[in-house]
């Protein structure tokens, strides 16, 4: 029963950070994940968080990548700018 309550409490604030869920989704969430939790194995476990853990990266790998060309042209065009001015 506590672990339903706790997983419906971390669904719930999990639920507020993530765009296109909301509060009692993320409730509902919580309790299903705390449920299907209980029921893995450790091994399964280690690579389902290894697998976050990843896609992580991955992902703020491309966002980083995405903001790079940008900041680059910006640094580009000053100093393309200040040899023009000298």
């Amino acid at each position: 029963m506590i672990g339903k309550v706790i997983g419906a409490f971390v669904g719930d604030k999990l639920a507020k950070q993530t765009s296109g869920l909301g509060g009692a989704g993320g409730a509902a969430l919580g309790v299903i994940a705390a449920s299907v939790l209980r029921r893995m194995s450790l091994p399964a476990m280690l690579a389902l968080g290894a697998g976050g853990y990843v896609a992580k990266k991955v992902m703020e790998k491309r966002s980083a990548s995405k903001d790079a060309p940008a900041s680059e042209t910006t640094t580009t065009t000053a100093s393309t700018t200040d040899r023009e001015a000298a």
